[in-house]
């Protein structure tokens, strides 16, 4: 087909398109995204950019930077992924989607640069994200989110003012190794030689320092060189270079998400010569962001959270929210995830703080069908009672007819396990 044709794709179209140009969904490498993105002239951003990577804490740590830089009155693009609803959420520009219309004539301009060269689906969006943040608006800021891994992701095309990895824990253990130091290592990569760099945990991996180190990457850790304390109704955060500073709570819940916002604060403290900002706007920003899916309260007649925890340190993380959020009657959850995902130590980390166990198929790609679900989940709980459904919407419909008014219902275990339920509740309100 001619590039005339391609100019009267629909943005569904587009994405159907280009997951079938590629024989892979992930093909991990730069060089092939780095020849479009020099083609097309958008390799190199006129603003500061931060390159977030990590196993858990990605996608919140860009909601607090991106909701501070917004209180001090920047304009700023994010690149998101996955999406939860609609793939325009993937790149937004000053707290907007990007329009269909835009995405369409960006893929347009990336289909007539790449000529020859295969890019994948993940590949097309991160070149659509460079180009609209290089010709929508005048940007005083990048937010780029890592998809997979670090090294190999397509985002690392891009020289970061500030590198990002939130925490390391076992995930994508067939494109990232199989142990911690080996999936740290990977993340590392968006180091850059004398480029600010910092890590938002305690637990240190020895692969990501020494990396660091042998590239010259200035490492900031939590724990080392910032840090935080936790009060009743306030939170402290000082580094080595800034006093203590007293802040609102963060907008989002889970003890996890104090840890994530440190993070993010370093972050601005070593951009501040580029991006002031005062105390009183990180306070402000931090307690205004906000982010689908993680420890998310919705409107419904039983207390209903959704979260996508969909790992062995996510669902440690929910079990703790769950635990420390007191509930007066039971909790029923409602459990979706992909077959690549170790469902075995999820559903372990949970079981202390579940009454009533659902489990549902996700027929999509990699989706868990229910017949895989529950043989994890009694290899994990064999002498456990489990509900198993076809689908999301009739897991939550009989979470709702077996509960009370005192119990709550947790949706969790994968972008598009809490993504089903949020279509659903849509078409109920409508």
């Amino acid at each position: 087909m001619g590039l005339n044709g391609y100019k009267n794709f629909s943005l569904g179209e587009w994405l159907a398109y280009q997951s079938s140009v590629h024989s892979q969904t992930i093909d991990l490498g730069l060089e092939r995204v780095a020849v479009v993105a020099q083609r097309m002239g958008i390799e190199n951003m006129p603003c500061p950019v931060v390159t977030i990577a990590g196993t858990n804490g990605k996608g919140s740590t860009v909601a607090f930077l991106q909701s501070i830089y917004t209180a001090a009155g920047y304009q700023v693009g994010t690149y998101t992924s996955p999406h939860m609803l609609r793939y325009n959420e993937r790149i937004c520009i000053a707290g907007r989607e990007c329009s269909d219309e835009l995405l369409c004539e960006s893929f347009t301009r990336i289909e007539q640069a790449r000529a020859e060269i295969p890019l994948s689906y993940f590949e097309f969006g991160t070149l659509a994200a460079l180009d609209l943040f290089m010709r929508v608006a005048a940007l005083d800021v990048v937010l780029l989110e890592v998809g997979l891994g670090g090294r190999l992701d397509a985002v690392n095309i891009i020289d970061p003012d500030v590198a990002v990895v939130t925490s390391i824990s076992l995930d994508h253990t067939d494109w990232l190794g199989d142990d911690v130091e080996s999936i740290a290592y990977e993340k590392a990569g968006i180091f850059r030689t004398d480029i600010p760099a910092v890590f938002g945990s305690r637990d240190l991996p020895r692969s990501l320092a020494d990396h660091a180190h042998s590239i010259s990457a200035p490492l900031h850790v939590l724990g080392q060189h910032f840090d935080y304390q936790c009060e009743k109704s306030s939170w402290q955060w000082w580094s080595q270079n800034e006093p203590v500073k007293t802040l609102s709570p963060p907008g989002l819940f889970g003890a996890v998400q104090y840890q994530n916002a440190a993070a993010a604060l370093m972050v601005v403290e070593l951009l501040e010569q580029q991006l002031k900002v005062t105390s009183e706007e990180q306070s402000q920003g931090l307690s205004k962001a906000s982010l689908t899916g993680r420890y998310q309260q919705v409107p419904s007649l039983i207390e209903t959270l959704l979260d996508i925890a969909h790992n062995e340190d996510s669902a440690k993380q929910l079990a703790l929210s769950l635990s420390t959020n007191f509930c007066e009657g039971k909790t029923h959850l409602i459990l979706g995830m992909l077959a690549d995902k170790d469902i075995t130590r999820v559903v372990e980390n949970l079981s202390e703080v579940v009454d009533h166990w659902y489990l549902c198929g996700l027929h999509v790609d990699r989706g868990a069908l229910i017949a895989r679900l529950k043989t994890d989940f009694t290899a994990a709980l064999p002498n456990t009672k489990a509900q198993t459904f076809n689908n999301v919407t009739d897991a939550y419909a009989a979470a709702e007819t077996a509960a009370d008014s005192l119990d709550r219902i947790v949706v969790c275990g994968s972008t598009y396990t809490v993504a089903a339920f949020l279509t659903e509740h849509k078409n109920r309100a409508n």
